[in-house]
């Protein structure tokens, strides 16, 4: 049997979630092409999709 793909992958890293600037990353949802911009920082932490200067969601290719 072979390995499964994961479905997100992480597109960029920026930080660590031990400083107080916490965790940054982009990932792309590799089914629907969507990018999600999360922040991380200790026990708090965030996630949205990443839209572009029109208001749309950023899908990959």
């Amino acid at each position: 049997m072979g390995k499964k793909e994961e479905r997100f992958e992480a597109v960029f890293t920026d930080g660590s979630s031990l400083k107080d600037s916490g965790l940054l990353q982009i990932i792309v949802d590799r089914e629907t092409g969507v990018n999600y911009l999360i922040w991380k920082s200790g026990y708090a932490g965030g996630i949205t999709p990443l839209l572009d200067s029109e208001g749309k969601v950023v899908i990959g290719k």
